[in-house]
């Protein structure tokens, strides 16, 4: 919930902002073990507020790389983070992220860690950008951590982003094969079907089906759309239930083309957020906990929990990933050779550079095989239910002419 706050300072000093807090008695505690005097305090309801209580609180993400951005920028130019945070935070035009920024400004303007300030705000930022904030507190080059991080999503934003965009055409074929033969089915169709019925003729079998299909859907068009949504809500809170979505993710990477794809997005993903995390001086244990939390995958994350707790009992990372056999037989090598030449980082780049060229190959192939596999498809249903259609025309013209 988000609140508009008056606060009178122990120097004497009136500030007003809009600050982030769970309920209006936490936030007042807060106030209070910082010193703070509460003047006055209104929950603010708006756009964001709505927001929040829909569960669609979002913080653009390029938005957010660009603050990064200039935060760094502003650091290595020697500015304090203080005054950075107040500079920055006047300028970020999204509502929900200014008000965010607004409690991080003053939370660490009253001495507190900005690395805590934005862990406060866990379901908005990735954990691995909390952890990266912490290293760079730690070694004292928080300009540098924060270029990496950006560069990490830049990276892995890419791969996504070149991704989806193979994707899209496929998709807009199965869309318009969807829609045209639904306009075929429930308005063509029926034309056809009245037209025929002064011939006083019986049709024939393929045009029967389509005339009975047809008449099917547009009689139970409202109870087939109730189905549709309650099987989509059904199997929404299916997933919500403990274990069912590790079920479903681990049941994805079984699928004989995409599962192993899949495999190889994750272990990319999970390469770069290692490496990114090591190279900002957290020690692995550390690394594996947040890359456990960053993953996308449940089943893989669970199983790299358990990676992380014999890493920690001593075991090496190489041979705890090759105990659970569920990570790519290459990405074990690679991290057996990084931790032997003591050069762990460098190899995990490596891998994740590898394993995105490979998913990139992998994902353009696939387009290429089935970009024409669907306009045939396509093509094949169109054509088949035009002819059963026209085929009793085709039939009483012979009659005609004979």
């Amino acid at each position: 919930m988000e609140f508009r706050c008056r606060l009178g300072t122990a120097s004497g000093d009136i500030v007003e902002g809009v600050y982030v807090a769970e309920s209006e008695d936490r936030l007042r505690q807060e106030f209070e073990e910082k010193g703070l005097f509460v003047l006055s305090l209104k929950r603010r309801v708006g756009l964001a507020t709505l927001k929040i209580v829909w569960g669609t609180r979002r913080v653009p993400t390029q938005e957010f790389l660009v603050f990064n951005q200039k935060l760094a920028t502003l650091l290595k130019a020697g500015m304090p983070l203080v005054q950075s945070l107040d500079i920055l935070r006047e300028r970020v035009a999204n509502p929900t992220f200014k008000s965010i920024l607004d409690g991080v400004y003053e939370k660490v303007r009253a001495g507190t860690a900005i690395s805590e300030a934005f862990a406060e705000h866990g379901d908005l930022f990735p954990p691995i950008y909390s952890a990266s904030l912490m290293a760079g507190e730690r070694a004292g080059n928080l300009d540098e951590v924060l270029r990496r991080y950006v560069g990490y999503e830049k990276l892995i934003s890419g791969v996504k982003r070149r991704t989806i965009s193979a994707l899209i055409y496929p998709v807009i074929l199965v869309i318009m094969m969807v829609g045209l033969v639904g306009i075929i089915v429930l308005r063509v169709v029926p034309a056809f079907s009245s037209f025929y019925g002064g011939f006083g003729k019986d049709l024939p079998l393929s045009t029967r089906v389509i005339v009975a299909f047809s008449n099917g859907v547009a009689d139970n068009f409202w109870l087939l759309v109730g189905a549709v949504t309650a099987v989509a809500v059904g199997v929404a809170a299916w997933l919500r239930l403990s274990g069912q979505r590790e079920r479903l993710d681990s049941a994805i990477l079984k699928l004989p083309v995409a599962g192993e794809t899949v495999r190889k997005f994750a272990t990319s993903q999970l390469a770069r957020t290692l490496s990114t995390l090591l190279g900002g001086g957290i020690p692995l244990v550390n690394a594996l906990e947040i890359g456990a939390r960053s993953m996308g995958n449940r089943h893989l994350a669970r199983e790299l929990d358990t990676v992380g707790r014999r890493v920690k009992e001593g075991e090496s990372f190489a041979a705890s990933l090759r105990l659970r056999s569920v990570f790519p037989d290459v990405a074990v090598k690679m991290v057996e050779v990084g931790e032997s030449t003591g050069a762990l980082q460098e190899m995990l780049n490596s891998l994740a550079d590898f394993y995105d060229e490979e998913v990139e190959t992998e994902v353009s192939r696939f387009i290429t095989l089935v970009e024409p596999a669907l306009l045939v498809v396509m093509g094949a249903v169109i054509a088949a239910v035009v002819l059963a259609l026209y085929l009793p025309l085709f039939e009483l013209s012979s009659v005609v002419g004979g």
